[in-house]
């Protein structure tokens, strides 16, 4: 291997370093979410409380991840990802400190800025190291780390949630705290490594960002988190303001669209590409996304409430349903080449909404359903992995090589903002269908009447709680089996094969085909 070339891997390797990092923070918090909730005095029949800590980080992650990977064509890729990866610390002290609900959301809000932006810059440093024809393996590599950070998120958080709580000095380290304090020395452990590593270019001085349109998407983004974020959902779903304030997102979404189609400088350059396959195949990542979350988030909270498990031990049942996603994207690869994308990915969604509507009908007594409920997991992850490597295989197809990177990007964009307003959506209906079905409970004190008594009323108390907590989860994996059929449906517009064969036909030698329908 020549010194160029070790050069670019020791890059790349640094590069995915980063953005594994960035992807284990993603999902590392759906662990620990009972945990923090407890900590930051949520009692746990108004989870919805904790659900902007989830939010907070893929708003941050989504509305910064395009216009930070421009900022890195005008200022240089190195400059950009050290200052990323001190925000990212930054965020994660911020979080680790926190006793009170705003600032967990606020340092996992700067955590998301930071970690959404290492994603396009490095993707944009594999265009600069690496010629088009070699270009797609060092990006599949990328995205490659990106997965795996999802597949490994939630374990890492449990793992590390077990060590013991210890405070020094009052800052307490342990516990679901050490997540985040174990950043610090992982971001600047990995800033050493980009800065031996990351090759120094002098920054495009006349490079353009397109300013207006992150600020529109973050705005339009944002508009729709906080009207679907219902702090007290006992009566409604959706706030007071909740409709007015999510008609302003979307018009603030339409005027992005406009935007984005008229300025000289977009977010995600994707012109040459094919509007129609290309929107598909966005759209069925961003459904894929939404299920992928709600799943995440909800098998967790059925774990820890349902089966009085721990970080660990939800996690753990999770794995199940992660173990099979991995599984599921490494065949989808290899289905989708031989096949094609729609093949494989109309299917995969399909079967992924027949595991949860297998799912919606857990009985209350979870661990009493022995096998099946980790079968039906199984059954949903496979599914849903069988997705991944079609839809990155599909904007890449439609797409000219030279805006590959930004089409990688795309796909994971997409499938944040499906994480994003699906998680945010379909958890104000839930929390809202929990609410009504213990609206008229009565938490029993233990005055007034003998210890027995007060026990035999709390155990009943608790019983109703388990059976409205049930079918919460139980309807939402109802909804989600929908949302996988939605995605289904649109996948059917995805590019077909005979299609990709086609549009090779008559390509020159060394030409690049163009972008099929």
């Amino acid at each position: 291997m020549t010194s160029p070339d070790r050069a670019r891997r020791v890059a790349l390797g640094a590069g995915g370093a980063v953005v594994l990092l960035a992807a284990l923070d993603a999902y590392v918090v759906v662990t620990v979410l009972m945990d923090i909730a407890h900590d930051v005095g949520v009692p746990q029949n108004h989870l919805e409380r904790v659900t902007p800590v989830v939010t907070g980080f893929l708003l941050g992650y989504v509305a910064a991840m395009p216009l930070l990977g421009q900022l890195s064509d005008r200022y240089g890729r190195r400059p950009l990802i050290h200052a990323c990866l001190a925000a990212f610390a930054l965020g994660s002290v911020l979080t680790a400190l926190a006793a009170g609900e705003a600032m967990v959301v606020s340092g996992r809000t700067v955590q998301g800025v930071a970690g959404g932006a290492l994603l396009p810059i490095t993707m944009a440093l594999i265009g600069d190291l690496w010629d088009t024809r070699d270009r797609p393996l060092a990006l599949g590599a990328v995205g490659a780390a990106q997965e795996l950070g999802s597949a490994l998120g939630p374990l890492y958080g449990g793992v590390l949630a077990l060590i013991p709580p210890v405070a020094v000095a009052g800052v307490e380290l342990g516990g679901w705290h050490a997540i985040f304090w174990v950043n610090v020395p992982l971001a600047a452990l990995a800033a050493v490594a980009v800065q031996r590593t990351v090759p120094s270019r002098p920054p495009a001085a006349r490079a353009r960002v397109d300013v207006v349109g992150g600020a529109l998407l973050a705005l339009a983004l944002a508009l729709l988190v906080v009207g679907l974020y219902n702090p007290d959902p006992a009566t409604t779903v959706l706030p007071p303001w909740g409709p007015p304030v999510i008609a302003g997102g979307a018009v603030a979404a339409a005027v992005f669209v406009w935007w984005e189609i008229r300025s000289p400088v977009r977010l995600l350059d994707l012109s040459a590409a094919r509007k129609g396959p290309l929107l598909a195949t966005l759209a069925v990542s961003f459904l894929t996304g939404a299920a992928l979350l709600v799943t995440m988030v909800f098998v967790q909270f059925a774990a820890q409430t349902l089966l009085d498990e721990d970080a660990l031990g939800a996690a753990l049942v999770l794995a199940r349903f992660l173990g099979a996603l991995a599984v599921g994207a490494l065949l989808g690869g290899v289905l989708a080449r031989r096949a094609g994308e729609r093949a494989v990915a109309v299917p995969g969604l399909l079967i992924a909404a027949a595991g949860y509507w297998l799912m919606s009908r857990w009985p209350l007594d979870l661990a009493g359903a022995g096998l099946a409920v980790d079968a039906d997991l199984v059954v949903a992850g496979l599914g849903l992995g069988l997705v991944i490597a079609p839809v990155s295989s599909a904007v890449l197809r439609v797409s000219p090589a030279a805006q590959h990177g930004v089409a990688s990007a795309a796909v994971v964009v997409a499938r944040m903002m499906g994480m994003l307003i699906g998680v945010a959506g379909v958890s104000a209906w839930g929390f809202h269908r929990f609410q009504s079905l213990t609206a008229h409970l009565d938490t029993p004190l233990p005055f007034g009447v003998d210890a027995q008594t007060y026990q035999r009323r709390l155990a009943d108390y608790l019983a109703k709680v388990d059976a409205a907590l049930h079918v919460e989860y139980t309807e939402m994996f109802l909804l989600t089996a929908f949302v996988c059929l939605l995605g289904a449906a649109v996948a059917l517009l995805m590019p077909r094969r005979a299609e990709a064969a086609s549009a090779l036909v008559g390509a020159a030698p060394g030409e690049e085909p163009g972008p099929v329908s």
